[in-house]
């Protein structure tokens, strides 16, 4: 073979290895495999009983209430869990909401009525009465007074003459102040967003007894009752007075408060 020959081959092999040789040092290594310790373990969870849509005051679960997946750390003792309670769906979509509730809120038993019982007697606190008294535009704020307002109850009744019997005016006075309006009519909540009113012709009252009695004495001997809209900055104030003596007797005993003609008067009861 030629010399010249093989000078061009030696340089090709040469030429062949140097190339090989660069392009193994351009290979990316793998990364090193790193061992991982033990794996942290999952957030525990449980399901929670949870609404699925907004459910307004005096109406059913139905349903609009479903199981949810929440972290076990931010589970509430009032909550209802699938682990506690499995039948809960079944068992709750028939029951009352107390009070409003909200797409997204767990459910709670203190926010429900149970199913068959009575909701105005559920929602009255303890040692309160529901009495109704008759009302319309020009005696409630031209229709303007809703359910959870407060209000004073204003009596109008004619002023006998002290001679001849005739009349000689009217005479009014607060006999109530910051009363809780229940409901007007049937209705126990404000429709949708507060943007519709509605002229009712019964307001349901919260009342303690004696203002039952005070109210049921009102209504008889009164020309007209009107409710007057307190602001709600008003609803927390502390009412000293009242017109207890409608029904009090001045502390005595043994005496019956006879009404005639809007005059008040007191006579021994019989024994």
């Amino acid at each position: 073979m030629p010399a010249s020959r093989l000078i061009i081959l030696s340089v090709a092999v040469a030429a062949a290895g140097g190339a090989g040789y660069v392009a193994k040092k351009m290979v990316v290594p793998p990364p090193p495999v790193v061992e991982s310790g033990k794996k942290q373990p999952s957030i525990p969870l449980q399901d929670v009983l949870v609404l699925s849509g907004d459910v307004p005051m005096g109406t059913t679960l139905g349903s609009n209430i479903g199981w949810e997946r929440w972290p076990a750390d931010n589970v509430n003792a009032n909550f209802i869990t699938r682990a506690n309670d499995p039948e809960a769906v079944d068992q709750l979509k028939n029951s009352v909401a107390r009070v409003a509730m909200y797409s997204g809120e767990p459910v709670r038993r203190s926010k429900l009525i149970g199913e068959g019982q009575s909701f105005m007697s559920s929602i009255l606190p303890s040692g309160t009465r529901a009495v109704a008294t008759s009302i319309a535009a020009d005696t409630s704020a031209g229709g303007f007074i809703l359910p959870n307002d407060y209000v004073d109850v204003i009596m109008t009744r004619r002023a006998d003459a002290q001679n001849g019997g005739a009349s000689s005016g009217f005479i009014t006075e607060t006999i109530l102040k910051n009363i809780k309006v229940l409901a007007i009519d049937q209705t126990i909540q404000e429709d949708e967003e507060g943007k519709k009113t509605r002229v009712g012709q019964t307001a349901t009252l919260e009342l303690t007894p004696q203002q039952a009695e005070i109210i049921t004495v009102a209504q008889q001997m009164a020309d007209r009752l009107t409710l007057a809209l307190r602001p709600i900055t008003d609803a927390q104030e502390k009412v000293t007075d009242e017109a207890d003596y409608l029904v009090s007797g001045n502390g005595r005993r043994g005496t019956v408060r006879l009404i005639k003609s809007g005059e008040i008067s007191e006579v021994g009861a019989r024994k």
